[in-house]
């Protein structure tokens, strides 16, 4: 009698320690992130450099940057693509990963222009979609995204741009981590290394999620 209650009581601690290390690992790989919630990303429908038509809908199930831009921009963008690059480096491979890259240009950004300027870029990433529809949609899509566009003759290239990245969960929200004061930094800068830096490390941190 003694034998089997010795016997419980070993299976039982066993139980109990596989339980803890289940708990501890789902809690890591599973659990939400200290990253705020800013709100449900705007709905959009764009057409892509294969033609195809994308909605917000097409990255349920990924973590997503989104970028406003154009292909003639001389420049802040060529500096945003490039460290939109180095997104694509990190997580290469990985399917639920992706980039939304919309342009305020959609007169000369069509389709095809889009895809010769993917690929002077080097986008490989099947989930880098870069976006076109009519301007008023898109420019109207940058307001409820909160990122600035709008045409200005006397700047170079004809527009003005924000250099914001936004970051987007999986179930379709905007997302972003805290500033030294515990506010919401909104979007990341795409054109300094330390905002690169910050949401590499953010989207690592909501694929885990």
């Amino acid at each position: 009698m003694k034998k089997n209650t010795y016997s419980y009581i070993g299976i039982s601690f066993i139980v109990l320690i596989f339980g803890i290390w289940v708990v501890n690992e789902l809690g890591v790989k599973f659990g939400k992130s200290d990253l705020v919630e800013i709100g449900p990303v705007p709905k959009f429908e764009l057409t892509d450099q294969d033609g195809k038509k994308i909605t917000d809908k097409d990255y349920l199930g990924k973590v997503y940057v989104v970028e406003f831009f154009f292909s003639t921009c001389p420049t802040i963008c060529p500096v945003m693509n490039k460290n939109m690059l180095t997104l694509q480096d990190e997580y290469y491979g990985n399917p639920e990963f992706g980039v939304a890259s919309i342009t305020i240009n959609p007169e000369y950004d069509t389709p095809k222009v889009l895809k010769e300027h993917a690929g002077k870029l080097g986008v490989k990433h099947y989930n880098w979609h870069f976006l076109t529809g009519s301007r008023d949609y898109i420019f109207n899509l940058a307001k409820e995204f909160k990122l600035y566009a709008g045409v200005n003759p006397e700047a170079a290239g004809g527009f003005e741009h924000s250099g914001m990245f936004a970051l987007v969960d999986k179930e379709g929200n905007i997302r972003s981590r805290k500033d030294s004061y515990g506010n919401p930094i909104l979007y990341y800068d795409g054109l300094e290394q330390p905002g690169v830096q910050a949401i590499k490390e953010d989207i690592k941190k909501l694929l885990e999620e």
